[in-house]
Formats: C-alpha cells, sequence, structure tokens
C-alpha cells in the first residue's frame, strides 16, 4: 500500500487547486482537512490515511457498478494497449462506433438512433440546444427559443445555464447564450399564449425528479403530458437524462417509466460507470435527416471538441453496458429500492426531518429550518457528521442525498442509511440546543 503524505497533498491543494462551487476562503482555512480520496473497491472509497467510507452520492451521482470494476478495467487496459486517443475531426475508431451502435439498440424501433459525442452532461445539453436551434433554421423557421422548468438544473457551461438552474448554481452572471423562459409545470405550459409557442424550438426537462433542486419529483405522468403537448404544438422534446440514465430509478432510463421517447436525449454522468468524462446526445432519424445535405448549405453541425468520441472512455461506457446485462444490474437492484424505502420511512420519523423523497434508488432527505436561519448549513453538518459513521455524500441545500452506486450491498445500505439516522439526530440535537442558548441570551 502506497503511504500518502497527507499534509504535504493538502497544502499543495489550498496552494494550487481552485474547486468548483466552493468557498475557497473557507476552503483554504488552517483549520479545514480535506478528504484525500486515494482508492476504491465496490461501494467503497479510502482516504489517505487509510479511512473506509461508503460512498453515498456515487461521486457525484457517476459511479454504477463501484469503484475498480473489472470488467471495466479489463476494457480500459486493452483499449490503452491499443491508442488511447485518436481525432475524431474526419476519423473514426472502433470503440466509438460498438458503442454508439450499442447504446441506440437500447431504443425500440430506431427511435433514437443517432449519437452525437461530447465531454459531460453541460456539453450534451449544449449539443441538444444547437441541434434544435439549426434544425428549426434549416426548415427557414423562427423558432428559436426553449422552455424549460423552474429549478432545473441542465449544466454549467454556457447554454446550458441559459435554460435557468435552481437558485443554489446562480452565482454571478446569469446571462447566456440561447433565449429561454421558465414555467413551473405542465400546466403553464397548457395555457401559453400562441405566439410564444410559435417561436419555441423545444422543451427541456428532466424526467420523473429535478436532481440539483434538491431531488423533487414531478407529479406521475408529466413526462409523459410534455410529449402529448410537444406532438400537438410540433415543438421537439429534449430528456436531460444526466442524473437519471442507466438504472438511477429503477429503469435503464427515466423516460421508460412513461413509455415516452424524445426527440433527443442527453445521456452523461453514469455513462461510462464512473470512470472517465463522456456524453452522448442521441438524436431521431427525423432530426438528423434534417441535416442530410452539402456543407455549402449549412447542414453540417458545427460543434465539437478535441477529445469527442475519445476511445478510453468508449471502451469503458461499452464494458458498462456489458456488466449490466452480465450481472443482471436492474432485476438485482430492485430489492435494493424496497429496502431503501423501507429504511428511509424510519428516516421520516426523526425529529429534524420535513420530508424524504424516493424515486428508484435515488434519495433525497429534506430537513427542517431551524428558528436561528441555520437551516442551509444544517444538511452540510450532516454530510460532515455522516464522514464520523463511514459515510460520503454531499447536501443540495438542505437537502442530504443519498444516491450509493447500484452494486452497493444490501448490508452496505443499510449502514448507509444508519450513518445518515445517527448523524441527523446528532446535528439537529446540538443545533436545537445552540438555538435555546441564543433565546436564551436574547431574553435575559
Amino acid at each position: 500500500m502506497i503511504e500518502w503524505n497527507t499534509d504535504q497533498l493538502i497544502a499543495w491543494d489550498k496552494r494550487f487547486v481552485w474547486h468548483p462551487f466552493t468557498d475557497m476562503r473557507e476552503w483554504c482555512a488552517a483549520e479545514h482537512e480535506p478528504l484525500v480520496l486515494v482508492e476504491g473497491h465496490g461501494a467503497v472509497l479510502r482516504d489517505s490515511k487509510g479511512r473506509e467510507y461508503i460512498d453515498g452520492n456515487s461521486s457525484i451521482w457517476t459511479n454504477i457498478h463501484g469503484h475498480n470494476h473489472p470488467h471495466i478495467n479489463a476494457a480500459i487496459r486493452r483499449q490503452l494497449d491499443r491508442v488511447a486517443h485518436t481525432s475524431y475531426l474526419g476519423f473514426t475508431n472502433p470503440a466509438a462506433i460498438e458503442l454508439a451502435q450499442a447504446i441506440a439498440g437500447l431504443f425500440p424501433d430506431n427511435s433514437l438512433s443517432r449519437v452525437f459525442f461530447s465531454d459531460d452532461g453541460s456539453t450534451g445539453i449544449e449539443v441538444a440546444l444547437r441541434i434544435a436551434d439549426q434544425y428549426w433554421r434549416l426548415r427557414h423557421s423562427r423558432r428559436h427559443q426553449f422552455i424549460a422548468f423552474q429549478n432545473g438544473y441542465h449544466g454549467d457551461t454556457a447554454g446550458a445555464a441559459s435554460l435557468g438552474a435552481a437558485a443554489m448554481f446562480q452565482i454571478g452572471s446569469t446571462r447566456w447564450n440561447f433565449p429561454a423562459m421558465q414555467v413551473p409545470n405542465i400546466k403553464a405550459l397548457e395555457v401559453l399564449a400562441p405566439a410564444e409557442i410559435a417561436k419555441t424550438a423545444a422543451v427541456v426537462i428532466e424526467p420523473l425528479i429535478q436532481g440539483a433542486a434538491g431531488m423533487r419529483l414531478w407529479p406521475g405522468g408529466t413526462l409523459r403530458g410534455v410529449r402529448e403537448w410537444c406532438n400537438r404544438t410540433d415543438t421537439l422534446l429534449i430528456v436531460d437524462e444526466v442524473m437519471t440514465g442507466f438504472g438511477r430509478t429503477g429503469r435503464m432510463f427515466a423516460s421508460e417509466h412513461e413509455g415516452v421517447i424524445p426527440d433527443m436525449m442527453v445521456l452523461a454522468k453514469g455513462l461510462t460507470g464512473g470512470y472517465l468524462p463522456l456524453a452522448i446526445t442521441l438524436i431521431s432519424e427525423k432530426l438528423f435527416s434534417a441535416f442530410d445535405g452539402a456543407l455549402a448549405e449549412g447542414k453540417a453541425l458545427a460543434y465539437g471538441h478535441s477529445y469527442t468520441g475519445n476511445a478510453l472512455a468508449c471502451a469503458a461506457a461499452k464494458a458498462s453496458l456489458e456488466v449490466f446485462e452480465d450481472e443482471h444490474v436492474l432485476e438485482a437492484l430492485q430489492p435494493k429500492i424496497g429496502r431503501l424505502s423501507m429504511a428511509l420511512t424510519d428516516l421520516e420519523k426523526l425529529p429534524g426531518v420535513k420530508e424524504v423523497r424516493q424515486c428508484g434508488f435515488i434519495a433525497g432527505i429534506e430537513l427542517e429550518e431551524l428558528p436561528n436561519g441555520q437551516q442551509p448549513s444544517l444538511a452540510a453538518a450532516v454530510c460532515v457528521e455522516a464522514r464520523r459513521h463511514g459515510l460520503l455524500t454531499r447536501p443540495l441545500g438542505n437537502v442530504v442525498v443519498l444516491m450509493p452506486p447500484l452494486c452497493i450491498a444490501i448490508d452496505q445500505l443499510t449502514k448507509a442509511v444508519e450513518a445518515l439516522r445517527v448523524s441527523i439526530a446528532e446535528v439537529w440535537h446540538r443545533c436545537v440546543i445552540a438555538a435555546w442558548k441564543d433565546a436564551e441570551e436574547i431574553t435575559a
């Protein structure tokens, strides 16, 4: 086992690294000691001091089959022995071709038959927006506006961010590239003015559940209703399955629950099993055919990155799909979803818990507000406390997220929920006592 110099690593991190969505003054404070994660096996991560933790949020919702999965490791090594990366501009490679064929084959009747590669969920959304915009331009239409839903989150690159974002992610400028409007629900779509419909290129939605908004569940039938509205108004439907794809909701894709096939679907996070950055935008043949023409006619999609179709990432993604089939992952997941539901019922009874929300193997535990306004930091305190009990996760505002890898064993799942139970109880007790003391000082 490698012996890590944790103090040196942390010092270098604080000196040279800028972390995303992070209060860097707080991060770099002398008293703050970040965890340095160095190793993982299955649903467990190990830090540089040898302490082990259950990966309770799948390393930001990416890991599916566990860390160090032998089949995915072997696929990456085989590809690495051939070539790590070649340009996708004017060339192709077997790993990307085989992955595209396998992904398209997951959808019925050749419905989403074209694959465009990019690097992550945000750029996958960028691709979908550009395709929709250019599709209508090629048809000489004035449709250029996008409709998204309030509290939705689709990424933080310029185009994706133009769709709007949950308030906690709106830091700094919110002026981006694509004209977009946000609506609260499907009822707002139904009463949209004809003039707004006439200029709308596409509707973008996270199916079943809004992730970054705090795991907010859509009422049943919402996705199907949006699909029907898009059909009636000749509007494109873009489904953002960046978080929900690859088994998180109990089926391979969340859209399956309501029998919906969109015009475009964006996949990322779990695509490679949590190994490497890769995204896919799936496109219907109807949309693709609109681009069938000469470059001089403006019918090429002028978008792509240096690492598009990276062979290592594509090999990992293809191997991940094979694991789904070989290990019967979705079948094995069903009893775990049931066990999680039972455990969450007990959590909901705890003092300090406002609501528990579950969608398949995704859970959000919303905490109560405290009288002295500590509520936004309460969930963060629970996550810090959970580390002491062997669980890693992150909060979304006042919501604690539990979304472990699908491979997690039942006993590990039980341990993870117990860690949350103990942590919530301890933190709530401390905060209530602090609030009482504050009240006593004010009234003294």
